[in-house]
């Protein structure tokens, strides 16, 4: 009998054990999208000090900076392209939201302008979003190739976009974006002055994008120097505030 309960213990503790990382990682996305949810709560509170269109930006920047935190914790824990593209398209359409509501300050042709090249970085964020997430997170070296698209008949920031995929598509040496991201996300925790800072991370097609609020410009200076030491960066884009 004793050695049947030892048996059944043993079972009980190695089942507990093979669960414990999913639970634990399980625990950490919660956590990172519950901060999320309560900064994003916080900034909102802060836009009420304004009015008109400018809260309404207010309010879509934080929308903004909680679709990217939560597009950040699926990236670190629930790593499937189904996911991945769910929460990049978050962003995209959270980011339209925003450029659309700056656009409302604007009037005649520099609305419709400024309106058409909102569409057409949603379009292609959309499109980076759905292939990205397809064509797999794990090959750092010799991707497959990709067909070029026509850029001659887009207009100016669709074609941008356009030919930074292209660009990417061609090189054998490209390493993926997700790689990339990693590495850099990885690189801020192991610096003791830049681990603990509220930096997101974001690479399409070997250009960085961070974002985010850090103490000093000289954080801001570290962190874009960092992200552009890794292999594969092509362009940093430093959207770093301080506070």
């Amino acid at each position: 009998m004793n050695k049947m309960i030892a048996f059944v213990l043993a079972a009980s503790a190695s089942a507990l054990l093979a669960a414990a990382p999913a639970y634990a990682q399980d625990t950490s996305y919660k956590s990172l999208t519950d901060k999320a949810t309560a900064d994003y709560k916080q900034a909102k509170a802060a836009c009420d000090a304004q009015s008109g269109n400018a809260k309404k930006v207010c309010v879509e920047e934080a929308r903004v900076a909680r679709a990217k935190a939560d597009s950040d914790a699926v990236a670190q824990y629930r790593n499937t392209p189904r996911e991945l593209t769910k929460a990049r398209k978050d962003v995209a359409n959270a980011e339209y939201d925003l450029a659309k509501a700056k656009c409302s300050d604007r009037t005649g042709a520099d609305k419709t302008t400024c309106m058409n090249d909102a569409k057409a970085a949603k379009t292609a964020a959309l499109a980076d979003a759905s292939t990205g997430a397809k064509a797999g997170t794990n090959v750092a070296q010799n991707p497959p190739a990709v067909a070029k698209e026509n850029c001659d008949a887009m207009d100016a920031t669709a074609k941008a976009a356009c030919m930074t995929r292209n660009a990417a598509g061609s090189t054998k040496t490209a390493v993926a974006d997700s790689v990339i991201t990693t590495k850099i996300k990885a690189d801020l925790v192991k610096d003791s002055t830049l681990k603990a800072l509220d930096v997101h991370v974001e690479t399409v097609n070997g250009v960085v994008m961070l974002s985010g609020f850090v103490p000093s410009q000289n954080e801001v200076q570290k962190a874009g120097d960092l992200a552009r030491g890794v292999e594969g960066v092509k362009d940093v884009k430093n959207g770093l505030k301080v506070k």
